[in-house]
């Protein structure tokens, strides 16, 4: 009988004693942690690569703060309860703290104890991963050969510590979707990067992952290493990073008309584009993720009016329309607490009034209800994010006041984001640079009132 964890994630290739690499879904606790060598080691040759990767967060997968309260408060526990995703207890560590997992060290302690689940994704694990099994990269499934051979993006490297392999595989984006797309136990994609790239035009055009997340630059690798054109920088910047998060999205808004009269109905049309990403916005753990276009006119009187965005009449558009509706109320399941009410849905950000546009993908659980716990999603609500390169158009229509007075009036689009609903922040105790909303793109028109 297979166990949770194995239909939770139904399939790991590991190296057994050095060898050749075996089939598993039982691969929890089959390599020590000391078959992989630590970080420090790495860095002795190799320093800016691993000064970059120490701020990246693939070093901080399982050390930081949202993660650890997730992963403890949440994952842990409900796996204790439900056996349908009793599989996360150990799951979970097999892309934030593959190591620990690997070694069998489930739950590992609390990244206050210092142990070696601290390192997160290292150094070690992805210079060992010699390839993936299946036909989708999903869910750890990926090959690694722990030992004196590293896997490397170019070939004829010599190294005095060990031997260096090329292998096309860590230049390749499934080597990313072996973590970057996640199937829950009711077989949905929960995490969808890779194959939201794959469908893309980015991914059509052969831009991978690695060039917009490990671009290129001239310099050395490693201390004695000659001087190169193509560095690839271990940056691995994304949500986290305030340079890719500004102008990720477009927004540009026009009135229908320049002039108007009080009383009448100004229409105004809002272009949003995800002109950067080559995935859709927001992806990887979209559950929790806020994208938003929030839009306020401004009268020649600097009385300010917020607009709210007209309805297309799409199935479950409620949900991408923000309200003060409560949700999240399987966090009194997995906390044991009766008839827990919910959180805010939408969040209570000042920078939000309901009838704000949310571009969301809304993930159910088995009850209907919406969840930040990815792995307890059963259902879907509708699919409003951007993909790459896509336009999307919203309009607003506002009955000018009566009392509008003459004279020019400002309407600026703000578009929003934010990587944690800050009502469940809140509630969680994660601290609040993780849910502070980001301005990411903005547009101000302006029309005339006559008298």
């Amino acid at each position: 009988m297979r166990s949770a964890l194995a239909l939770l994630f139904p399939v790991v290739l590991l190296a057994q004693g050095g060898g050749t690499p075996r089939v598993s879904d039982e691969a929890h606790g089959t390599q020590p942690y000391d078959r992989y060598e630590r970080p420090q080691a790495c860095a002795t040759c190799h320093v800016d690569i691993a000064r970059q990767h120490e701020q990246a967060m693939m070093s901080q997968a399982y050390t930081h703060h949202w993660d650890e309260i997730e992963y403890f408060e949440l994952a842990v526990p409900h796996a204790g309860k439900e056996p349908k995703v009793a599989g996360v207890k150990e799951g979970c560590n097999g892309c934030h703290a593959p190591l620990a997992f690997l070694a069998g060290d489930t739950p590992p302690k609390p990244p206050k104890e210092g142990t070696r689940a601290n390192e997160s994704v290292s150094c070690d694990l992805c210079h060992t991963v010699t390839g993936f099994v299946g036909d989708v990269p999903h869910n750890f499934n990926w090959v690694t050969q722990p030992g004196k051979v590293k896997q490397g993006n170019r070939p004829g490297v010599v190294s005095p510590h060990h031997e260096t392999r090329e292998n096309p595989f860590l230049r390749s984006a499934e080597f990313c979707g072996t973590c970057h797309n996640e199937k829950d136990p009711w077989g949905l994609f929960v995490k969808s990067t890779h194959l939201e790239w794959k469908e893309g035009p980015h991914g059509k055009a052969g831009i991978v992952c690695q060039d917009c997340h490990m671009p290129p630059a001239p310099g050395r690798s490693a201390r004695m290493g000659s001087e190169l054109p193509d560095v690839r920088q271990h940056l691995f910047h994304g949500a986290h990073d305030l340079g890719k998060l500004k102008g990720v999205t477009e927004v540009r808004i026009h009135p229908e008309s320049r002039e108007a009269e009080p009383g009448d109905t100004v229409k105004l049309t809002a272009v949003v584009v995800n002109a950067k990403a080559g995935h859709k916005i927001p992806t990887g753990s979209a559950e929790e993720r806020v994208l938003w276009l929030h839009v306020e006119a401004t009268d020649a009187k600097g009385r300010t009016f917020h607009l709210p965005v007209d309805r297309k009449g799409f199935a479950g558009e409620d949900l991408t329309v923000a309200s003060n509706a409560l949700a999240y109320q399987d966090i009194g399941d997995i906390k044991g607490i009766a008839d827990f009410p919910g959180l805010r849905r939408d969040g209570t950000y000042a920078t939000m009034k309901p009838g704000d546009r949310i571009f969301r993908l809304p993930y159910l659980d088995p009850e209907g209800r919406m969840t930040i716990a990815q792995w307890n999603t059963a259902t879907f609500g509708p699919d409003y994010r951007l993909a790459p390169l896509e336009a999307r158009v919203e309009t607003f229509s506002w009955k000018l006041p009566q009392d509008t007075p003459p004279g020019p009036v400002r309407v600026t689009a703000t578009m929003y984001y934010s990587r944690l609903v800050n009502s469940v922040g809140e509630y969680l105790g994660v601290p609040a640079e993780e849910w502070e909303p980001v301005q990411i793109g903005i547009h101000t028109t302006a029309f005339e009132v006559l008298e």
